[in-house]
């Protein structure tokens, strides 16, 4: 029997340990996380732990409704410690759940607690934890995980003034690049709060955006100011299914019909998404960044609870619709022109892992390693089954020795041993496939594998060193 979150966790063979002290050495470098600039930049300091830790992590308030925690105990006006409470007293029934694995292990590399966290001893973990934030804050935890590079989560519109300030910075030494996020651009179907944004978006940009080629020189002209300030990549939640060739002109009715509020029909938001999708790819050849298209979630399942507390609150899930043909279609229309950008594809369905898979590997263009990319398990692929088939069909279908490797996709500073996690699991498969013999004992280049997707792969991906 393995001891609980040992040295060997997750490492079934001496060859899979070997190769992990390799890998664990490695910086971080967290490309897609929804960490707030802001609290970087003011390097915020916490004061309790649940502020920290279940303040915004949706993953634990969804095990605690399924446990029958009332809400006024997750996202309500209960005091601290008693949300805390009502979490340590779930925690021993979370059984084979990550969110189990994860706890501890940030209790361990963030506290240096090894106790089991319980309903018996929650007041002494808690108080325990709170005495060791007064040494901690936002930068610190960050840089004694070892990170080394963060792209955050940004609109369009915003002022990336955090950004400059932690730039200006030259005590910290920690990259934190904005990521251009323009989902607001994207739901033109809620007329109110599309024409809405684009006023914003135009006061922005100090330009009438009139039609749709004035939207798009604002977009240019706030992706150009992104660029000037590190941005190296975008970020769209693509859970749109359809895409269709289309023409400037049918675009701009669209458009105006939604300036004029007027309601539109499925097929008409698809003409404006598509139009709208193939300039950012150009857009985004242009500045030699990466596109990140994350597929397939069906969003606020519960109008009840989105009404009562907004998006982003644990009421998402997994879509069963195909995604493959319009991704493919899309990226098709980029590569005639040789526009399409470096693309990583993330799937919440795994399912959808054997049609996109293949489908990687009809755009790569034979310059750029591992230009098109298969992304890491998403959400709730993120846990030990969904990492180990996302592995295995990439590995089977592609080139797992070109993989950019794990993100957090977090909004807590609390959550980079998520990175351990992935990095020991990674180190294990590999090892499987040498313990098998379906790859040489060849410790150079296993160490240099493990060690190019823990780090060097994407730095080499999206900063080009």
């Amino acid at each position: 029997m393995k001891q609980f979150l040992g040295n060997d966790f997750l490492l079934d063979s001496s060859l899979a340990q070997e190769l992990y002290s390799y890998a664990r050495k490695m910086p971080i470098f967290d490309f897609h996380c929804h960490l707030v600039p802001q609290e970087i930049a003011e390097d915020r300091k916490f004061k309790t732990i649940t502020e920290v830790w279940l303040g915004a992590d949706h993953y634990k308030w969804r095990l605690l409704r399924e446990y029958g925690v009332d809400e006024e105990y997750i996202t309500g006006n209960a005091s601290d410690y008693d949300k805390f409470l009502a979490y340590a007293k779930a925690m021993p029934y979370f059984i084979g759940n990550p969110i189990y694995e994860w706890t501890h292990l940030e209790l361990r590399r963030y506290f240096g607690i090894n106790d089991l966290l319980n309903e018996e001893n929650a007041r002494s973990i808690y108080d325990r934890c709170n005495e060791k934030l007064k040494d901690l804050s936002a930068r610190k935890m960050m840089e004694m995980m070892n990170v080394s590079i963060v792209f955050t989560t940004d609109d369009p519109v915003d002022d990336l003034h955090y950004h400059e300030q932690i730039a200006a910075d030259t005590s910290f030494k920690i990259r934190v690049s904005p990521c251009w996020r323009p989902d607001k651009l994207m739901k033109i179907g809620n007329v109110e709060v599309f024409s809405s944004y684009v006023k914003t978006l135009s006061t922005v940009c100090k330009k009438e955006i009139n039609n749709i080629e004035d939207l798009f020189d604002c977009i240019s002209q706030r992706i150009d100011f992104f660029a000037q300030h590190g941005c190296v990549a975008s970020d769209h939640d693509f859970n749109f299914t359809e895409y269709v060739p289309t023409s400037i002109e049918a675009a701009n009715d669209v458009f105006e019909r939604a300036m004029r509020k007027e309601t539109l029909t499925f097929q008409e938001e698809v003409v404006y998404r598509s139009c709208l999708m193939l300039f950012l790819g150009r857009e985004y050849s242009r500045h030699n960044w990466v596109q990140q298209y994350h597929i397939g979630a069906i969003r606020n399942n519960s109008t009840r609870m989105f009404h009562r507390l907004g998006a982003d609150a644990g009421f998402d899930s997994t879509n069963d619709q195909c995604v493959v043909t319009g991704i493919s279609k899309l990226m098709n229309d980029l590569d005639k022109s040789e526009e399409l950008p470096k693309t990583i594809l993330y799937c919440l369905n795994e399912q959808d892992y054997g049609a996109l898979s293949p489908l990687v590997n009809s755009f790569q263009d034979g310059k750029t390693r591992g230009k098109i990319q298969l992304g890491a398990a998403w959400w709730f692929n993120d846990n030990f089954e969904g990492m180990e088939n996302q592995m295995k069909r990439l590995s089977s279908t592609l080139l797992i020795s070109l993989f950019v490797g794990m993100l957090t996709d977090s909004r807590s500073f609390l959550s980079y041993p998520r990175h351990e996690y992935f990095r020991r699991e990674m180190c294990n498969y590999i090892a499987q496939l040498v313990e098998k013999g379906r790859y040489p004992y060849d410790v150079k280049t296993l160490r240099q594998i493990v060690e190019d997707i823990s780090y060097n792969n994407a730095i080499q991906y999206f900063i080009g060193k």
